[in-house]
């Protein structure tokens, strides 16, 4: 299934105009929804193993970690520190990976709205936040369920640490780019990234197809 995967098409010319507004408002009001109890339990049995492991350590988030290869490599490359994967789907998570996972690092079925809210509500900070190859949703009317534009994502600004998210749609990172910019009070760059050593599958399948890839880097320290 290499070097299969389409172009995003989009209506949209470049970061939407409505973002800047859509984002002020979230700013302005918090998100309420209530946390669903699955998540909380979730939740729980993350801290119960970060504690297991060394309650010192700090914390990595991969978000939306899909089979987790991402997380059982930024466990690798970071021995000191312990790696959360989180992603939706049970199916994704119970596929495609290597065993046994490392002891610094633990793949968790949640829904990431209610993961990040959790975090933030004890108080816990990121050392890495990595949000690698998220759906795009590039239709012009999508803007508010891409993450920058969701009602949850000024939560990021209260988690901190190193954020990085990478896209193979240029718009996105752009739009990315300043949203992360206005919770962090500085400005954030857009890079052109190219790598021979791809960290997820969609990483590897986008430059097998000849897709251009996107990343920005965000410091909410």
């Amino acid at each position: 299934m290499e070097g299969n995967s389409r172009f995003i098409a989009s209506a949209q010319t470049g970061p939407h105009e409505d973002l800047p507004a859509l984002l002020q408002r979230h700013l302005a009001h918090p998100f309420r929804k209530p946390v669903l109890d699955y998540n909380r339990a979730a939740f729980a049995a993350a801290m119960a193993a970060h504690a297991a492991f060394d309650p010192a350590a700090p914390l990595i988030l991969d978000a939306g970690c899909g089979v987790g290869w991402s997380t059982l490599r930024l466990a690798e490359a970071f021995p000191e520190h312990f790696v959360i994967g989180v992603d939706q789907s049970s199916d994704r998570i119970g596929r495609g990976k290597p065993l046994p996972v490392p002891a610094n690092a633990l793949l968790v079925r949640a829904d990431l709205v209610d993961f990040w809210r959790l975090l933030a509500e004890h108080g816990i900070r990121l050392a890495r936040h990595y949000n690698l190859y998220p759906n795009p949703w590039p239709k012009i009317g999508h803007l508010a369920r891409r993450w920058h534009g969701h009602a949850v994502f000024p939560v990021w600004q209260a988690l901190g640490g190193i954020v990085e998210c990478r896209s193979n749609w240029q718009i996105y990172i752009e739009e990315m780019a300043w949203a992360l910019g206005v919770l962090g009070g500085r400005p954030v760059a857009v890079e052109a990234y190219a790598t021979d050593d791809p960290l997820t599958p969609f990483e590897k399948k986008y430059l097998a197809s000849g897709h251009s890839l996107w990343r920005c880097v965000a410091d909410l320290r």
